[in-house]
């Protein structure tokens, strides 16, 4: 792999969006007094993950009024969230890089208190959302998901839905030059992280719109997460499934036992059945579990193109 280039801003904001152009404008008015207020250099690149609505001709009006601030990556389809930052993060310029979410949850006037924690030798800034303003079943889903990945990996993340992050241009560059073709970029920085910390942010309700996460989405991201980062589901479908033959070899025992001593028992048949349906299931289980890590195995192994970017709107430095 080539060198990556020397930082040539202070800073980077990097925002994927999909299907928010009733957010955007809002987005803007906010967003750039807050970064013209920091006295820095910076750039903010957006990354239109192939939206069906008005989202990317806002983007385009946006680069042509602030041209040497703005920068877009325009994706010919929908690859999702992850695979819009990592695109952003292979082109940064700036030594110090934060995501953000379009949808205005996340307050751009927060960026401030990241950098400040950067400032104080961090060089990974998590934020965490103080007093969530999303549905109870999303919040107390969200915790539940968290609870799982602390138990199942050594990522320690307060919030990890919260996109407001801080990274230093070492840890960005160690994320592309990693290669992942499927991860969860906060906590593959979190890996890299020699000293990361993490920071309460405000959170606010959506300006307008929905969710672009539906809830399938939620759980394959967070089943990408553990998967990606841990062993540990491989590891406790092995313990289960040695208890589950210990338990089936004693069985026998039993219903060899009961045969001899008793005699046959009526309807034994049928649980019988019961208990083999029930081993079956175990072992698809299993079976999925395999294929989820082989699978990764082999997207890695076949270095398919992890997203296609139809057009790149920047000034040429």
């Amino acid at each position: 792999m080539s060198e990556p280039a020397a930082p040539t801003v202070d800073l980077s904001v990097v925002i994927p969006v999909y299907n928010e152009a009733a957010n955007l404008p809002l987005l803007f008015a906010r967003l750039y007094p807050v970064l013209d207020a920091l006295g820095r250099s910076y750039e903010v690149i957006f990354t239109n993950d192939g939206s069906a609505d008005g989202s990317l001709a806002l983007l385009r009006a946006q680069h042509a009024a602030r041209p040497d601030t703005t920068r877009v990556i325009d994706f010919n389809a929908n690859y999702g969230q992850h695979m819009a930052i990592m695109a952003a993060f292979e082109r940064v310029r700036g030594a110090a890089i934060v995501t953000l979410d379009a949808d205005l949850q996340n307050p751009p006037e927060e960026i401030p208190a990241l950098l400040a924690a950067m400032a104080a030798g961090h060089d990974y800034v998590g934020g965490y959302r103080l007093d969530r303003q999303d549905s109870f079943f999303r919040t107390w889903a969200s915790r539940l998901i968290n609870l799982v990945r602390e138990r199942t990996t050594n990522i320690r993340m307060t919030d990890q839905g919260c996109m407001l992050r801080a990274y230093s241009r070492a840890i960005v560059d160690a994320i592309v030059g990693s290669g992942a073709a499927n991860t969860f970029i906060p906590a593959l920085a979190y890996t890299f992280a020699a000293k990361p910390t993490e920071v309460g942010v405000k959170h606010e309700e959506r300006h307008a719109g929905v969710s672009n996460y539906s809830l399938y989405r939620l759980i394959r991201l967070n089943f990408d997460l553990i998967t990606g980062f841990s062993l540990a589901p491989l590891q406790l479908f092995t313990m289960f499934a040695l208890a589950s033959a210990a338990g089936s070899f004693l069985l026998v025992l039993v219903l060899a036992a009961r045969r001899i001593f008793i005699g046959p028992e009526e309807g034994g048949l049928f649980t019988l059945f019961g208990i083999l349906f029930f081993l079956i299931s175990v072992t698809m289980v299993g079976i999925g579990l395999i294929g989820e890590y082989v699978g990764r195995a082999y997207q890695v192994l076949r270095a398919r193109q992890r997203y296609h970017v139809r057009e790149l709107l920047e000034v040429k430095r």
